[in-house]
């Protein structure tokens, strides 16, 4: 509570609202003006950074135990990684019509 007196407490209190109200307009309008370059250019990078992983997959396959009872599948690791690349390479091209659908990834890499 306010140590002020309640009526010299309540002016600060519709400052705080009004601060509040506009935080969330701010916010809001801010998500309706996003640039559809910007996330392409986004969407690329990260098509790049995908690839950028091959060398690491490899260098960690190389390092795998041949002999270990449980197995990292690092062919389904790069089938998924390649499916995530092709989806959004082709939400990048696509012009914007109705939503695709994509195969299901694996997601579980052990043997």
């Amino acid at each position: 509570m306010c140590r002020m007196e309640r009526a010299q407490c309540k002016p600060y209190l519709r400052h705080a609202k009004v601060l509040a109200s506009l935080v969330v307009v701010i916010l809001l309008g801010n998500t309706a003006l996003a640039d559809p370059d910007a996330e392409r250019e986004a969407l690329a990078h990260l098509i790049h950074e995908i690839e950028a992983l091959e060398p690491l997959i490899a260098k960690a396959q190389s390092q795998a135990s041949p002999d270990a009872r449980i197995r990292f599948r690092y062919d389904w690791l790069r089938q998924d990684l390649a499916r995530i690349r092709t989806g959004i390479k082709a939400h990048i091209e696509a012009p914007r019509t109705e939503p695709r659908t994509f195969p299901p990834l694996r997601g579980d890499y052990r043997r």
